[in-house]
């Protein structure tokens, strides 16, 4: 009857069992190997970042837009009270002839 010895270790990350048989024979068998995680956790807050950056900036040039928008109807309030003040000169000019 052959003999066969069988070892088993893992050290959280990895996996491995070695099977030695008395012919041999060695087989080893490795499963596991956090890399994947990390990599794929690294790239998950690289998503989330990029999508927040861009978020924040689509919520600036909002802002901006609103902004210039608001100065604009400013200016067109400034000068339709020009147009008003000047239109009332030119009544009060015209009753006094």
């Amino acid at each position: 009857m052959a003999t066969e010895r069988v070892t088993e270790t893992e050290d959280g990350v990895v996996r491995e069992r070695v099977v030695e048989r008395g012919g041999g024979t060695t087989v080893i068998e490795r499963r596991g190997g956090g890399m994947g995680t990390a990599l794929l956790a690294i790239a998950v807050i690289a998503v989330v970042a990029l999508a927040g950056y861009f978020l924040v900036n689509q919520n600036r040039r909002e802002n901006a837009e609103t902004a210039a928008i608001g100065q604009v109807a400013d200016s067109a309030s400034g000068a339709a009270k020009s147009v008003g003040n000047a239109a009332d000169a030119a009544a009060d000019a015209v009753r006094k002839d």
